[in-house]
């Protein structure tokens, strides 16, 4: 008599809960601002993954185990589109650094269970930023973990009152100006844009270059002099007379 072998039905790990996202216009923005000049920022450093709002499951087997933050960043792991995070499946490699965009709906899980749970997980830096300045004070608030356990990292303010927090993870400040979160790279002395940020600065840049040659070419300057002045090549300045 043959034995049937049972048939184990494969665990189901849903990518979205079904239910739409409402944020309001400030916790939208900024998390779209976050996500994309994190990514661009990585854009080709392979092993750096960049996301937000994406499930991340934690226990192998157990679609319960779940969580979604606003914003986060693993090293070490392929920088590739997921449609979720399975810890398993990543050498069980958990986000090195989380931001959450506190609201009024999310203020007690973003300041308890979720903050329990990243530091569970060993989430090495807890970021929480609320945009509307109504649920934190300051608006900015940033943890390290130490021992298992999360430490408030110190801010410094400057004498405006703005102030900004290092991420060692990051290598980046998150500086707080005017209520407004920005990244910033000490090394560049940039502050990190977005792609469409980036683009319209190129776009912002060409026009004031093109202006700029017609103005210095009606003026008498040859197209050596306009290039050396603007720093660009002949060629480029030569390009602009002609269009």
């Amino acid at each position: 008599m043959k034995t049937s072998i049972p048939i184990i039905p494969e665990i189901d790990y849903p990518d979205s809960d079904g239910e739409p996202m409402a944020e309001s216009d400030p916790a939208r923005d900024y998390l779209i601002y976050t996500v994309e000049a994190l990514k661009y920022y990585y854009r080709n450093q392979r092993q750096v993954y960049v996301s937000g709002n994406l499930f991340i499951y934690y226990e192998q087997g157990k679609p319960k185990s779940v969580i979604s933050p606003d914003v986060f960043v693993v090293f070490g792991v392929s920088n590739q589109p997921r449609h979720s995070y399975k810890l398993w499946e990543e050498d069980n490699k958990a986000p090195d650094f989380v931001i959450e965009i506190t609201s009024k709906s999310t203020v007690s899980q973003d300041q308890g269970l979720k903050k329990g749970l990243y530091a569970f997980l060993g989430v090495t830096e807890y970021f929480q930023y609320d945009p509307t300045q109504d649920y934190l004070n300051p608006a900015l608030k940033g943890y390290r973990l130490v021992s298992e356990n999360y430490i408030p990292i110190q801010p410094t303010i400057l004498p405006n009152s703005d102030l900004y927090f290092q991420s060692e993870v990051l290598g980046l400040q998150l500086q707080l100006k005017s209520g407004k979160l920005r990244f910033y790279d000490t090394v560049t002395k940039e502050t990190l844009l977005t792609y469409i940020e980036v683009e319209q600065a190129r776009k912002t840049l060409e026009t004031a270059h093109f202006n700029a040659i017609k103005r210095l070419f009606a003026l008498g300057l040859t197209l050596e002099q306009i290039a050396e002045s603007l720093s660009l090549s002949v060629e480029q300045v030569r390009t602009n007379l002609d269009s």
